[in-house]
């Protein structure tokens, strides 16, 4: 080949290199931070608007932002159909793949799997769990005019409580019912705690079998301070710290096998508020999602705000999810059917 031709080659070939190199990156390739510069996160939360799940995300909106590269700019968008598990199958089948959206679901998704098997439409443990904002233990209380007054009443007199489908006020009752042997009458169909505290307000129920300790503080301080409840059981794997003289729901399982069902539940809790993202997102840009959610926890911002918003916050990593989900998929095969059947037989709402 004349010399001419092997420059002519050369040139070409370099031109196509740098074409190469220039030519703009599919968006699984692109460095996180061209790739999020200029674009809206979407944080979906899978409860109603006024609860304590949309206060924490739009809590996490005004601050994640700021630590992931290319600042986008986070919007809530409120799916509370179904206790979250609308949001949970849609991040898993139709939800982009590319870090774009992520979603704050309640923490019943965690085991919905053993209790709705036929309406779940996603494996938790394929889920990309960028991290936790807190852990929860929830209470059980009656409103003042209600003839309870002690854990022991419970189990002795039909307290009427508020359940939202699908979720803690409505699924942790029913568990009491079954394993315990409490006297709960579920009326179900509000949209949330915020629908059930004004229920109980009205008269329509008396009561509620689980909300958060932290949200109820938030929510319905004068509830407290004007003695308008009185607080029956706490719910969790610990007893919290404000609350040392409440009984533990614990404390009433009469078997080591009744005490396994509950702790399974309650397991749910020490992942309370957590952020997923779909599976089969670039490994890149997942670890940027957790790298920003983990920054939070020493972002002066943030629990500054957390404060003045009276949000008790404790975020943990995607890695310590991680543990959680592996956890639960790890139950004993006895304890998972006891589980099942708990809640598919008699504590079953009203």
């Amino acid at each position: 080949m004349a010399r001419g031709a092997h420059t002519n080659a050369a040139f070409h070939l370099g031109a196509a290199l740098i074409a190469a190199m220039c030519w703009p990156l599919p968006a699984a390739a692109q460095p996180a931070q061209n790739f999020y510069a200029g674009k809206q996160l979407m944080l979906i939360c899978g409860a109603a608007v006024g609860g304590g799940y949309d206060a924490l995300a739009r809590l996490l909106a005004r601050h994640l932002g700021r630590h992931i590269p290319g600042n986008p700019t986070v919007v809530v968008q409120n799916q509370p159909a179904a206790g979250s598990l609308v949001t949970a199958n849609a991040i898993y089948n139709t939800a982009p793949k590319d870090g774009t959206v992520i979603a704050l679901i309640q923490r019943g998704m965690l085991t919905a799997r053993l209790i709705n098997p036929g309406q779940v439409r996603f494996q938790v443990e394929k889920l990309n769990w960028i991290g936790n904002i807190a852990s929860e233990v929830g209470v059980v209380f009656a409103w003042h005019t209600a003839p309870h007054k002690t854990a022991k009443d419970l189990f002795e007199k039909e307290l009427i409580v508020g359940g939202h489908s699908g979720v803690d006020p409505e699924l942790t009752p029913r568990l009491y019912n079954a394993v315990l042997g409490t006297k709960f009458k579920i009326i179900t169909g509000y949209n949330g705690t915020a629908d059930i505290g004004l229920a109980i307000e009205r008269g329509e129920v008396f009561g509620i079998g689980d909300w958060s300790w932290s949200s109820l503080k938030k929510q319905k301080p004068d509830w407290i301070r004007d003695k308008k409840i009185t607080l029956l059981l706490q719910s969790g794997l610990k007893n919290d710290p404000e609350l040392p003289n409440l009984p533990s729901a614990l404390e009433f399982a009469k078997t080591a096998s009744d005490r396994k069902i509950l702790e399974l539940f309650f397991t749910q809790k020490t992942a309370a508020r957590p952020i997923i993202a779909p599976p089969g997102i670039p490994a890149e840009r997942l670890a940027t999602l957790r790298a920003a959610f983990v920054a939070l926890a020493k972002d002066r911002e943030f629990l500054s705000d957390a404060e003045k918003s009276n949000l008790d916050v404790d975020p943990t990593s995607g890695e310590e999810l991680d543990k959680i989900v592996a956890l639960i998929a790890a139950a004993p095969p006895d304890v998972v059917e006891r589980y099942t059947k708990a809640f598919a037989g008699s504590g079953q709402a009203h």
